[in-house]
């Protein structure tokens, strides 16, 4: 019965950037793991097994303890609240808007067209976040001489803006929108496409298995597709400018560089903790969407059935 209460828009961003924020408190370690080890290819110093996912967790415990997995969380939270909410409540604004009065889902290449635009859109809002998640997250691995020490994010987004330019804010920006449209047509169309096979498959209900199924799908598809994206994405906002000249110029400039310095396979470098960040992520994200709707359509329910 609670099925057919609508999702306002307004509820459908709110649910969407409270999901992904959810997900993030949770994960927000195996990402400071992941950027970590995408960083470990500059350092030309450090031998092969201190860049391995062990030799980094070991000298993270080394460094600072537990403590060490959480820089920058304040920054991924905003970057959720900001990137999050856009691109979710968009896609599933979109969605909703496309499926029509004859409750047909879109087709799989309407439900592409719906994530890229969705998440071009979140990362355009997102970036300034995602640039001090990605500076708050790799200083520890930087020499103490050239360590940034931001205490939060807005201390980060205020010093940036202060010591280089407010539009360092949106540096890489063009990367982090490949990126988000590589990852949405991914993750959201996937997630879209996958529960509709398995409902057909008349082994699935609508329940949480089908959401948890639906979401490791969708997580799996992702890692794999945007990967390379998120490693030219990382460097580039993380990179420092040499005497006037940025290390990369752009999103497959920093592909090929990584290619030629570091090896082809580098492109997916820490696969592991970032398919192991985004498979919950994925699943938590989703469920917990899944389950705030439901809550909402609920309460509507109830309240309406009462008067």
């Amino acid at each position: 019965m609670s099925d057919s209460v609508p999702l306002p828009p307004l509820v459908k961003f709110f649910n969407g950037g409270l999901s992904a924020t959810v997900a993030t408190v949770i994960v927000h370690p195996l990402d400071v793991l992941k950027n970590r080890m995408q960083m470990a290819g500059r350092d030309v110093t450090a031998t092969e097994a201190q860049k391995s996912m062990g030799g980094i967790v070991r000298s993270m415990i080394k460094e600072k303890g537990v403590t060490a997995f959480y820089p920058g969380l304040s920054a991924g939270i905003l970057r959720q609240a900001t990137y999050s909410t856009t691109r979710l409540g968009m896609y599933n604004s979109l969605f909703t808007i496309m499926t029509g009065e004859d409750n047909k889902p879109p087709n799989l290449l309407v439900k592409l067209g719906l994530a890229l635009v969705s998440g071009v859109t979140g990362a355009a809002v997102g970036t300034p976040a995602e640039v001090a998640l990605i500076r708050m997250t790799s200083d520890g691995q930087l020499p103490l001489s050239e360590r940034r020490g931001y205490t939060s994010v807005f201390n980060a987004l205020a010093r940036i803006a202060r010591e280089e330019g407010i539009a360092t804010w949106w540096r890489g920006c063009i990367a982090t929108m490949g990126r988000a449209a590589v990852v949405n047509m991914a993750q959201l169309a996937s997630y879209s496409q996958s529960k509709e096979i398995y409902l057909k498959s008349g082994y699935f209900k609508d329940n949480i298995i089908l959401h948890f199924a639906s979401s490791m799908t969708s997580g799996a598809i992702t890692t794999v597709a945007s990967l390379p994206v998120d490693i030219a994405k990382t460097r580039i906002q993380s990179m420092k400018i040499i005497d006037g000249v940025p290390e990369y110029t752009g999103t497959i400039n920093a592909m090929v560089k990584v290619v030629k310095n570091e090896g082809f396979f580098n492109l997916w470098k820490g696969i592991v903790p970032y398919f192991a960040r985004i498979g919950p992520h994925t699943v938590l994200t989703f469920i917990a969407l899944e389950k705030f709707n439901e809550a909402y359509k609920v309460a509507v329910y109830d309240r309406q059935s009462k008067k």
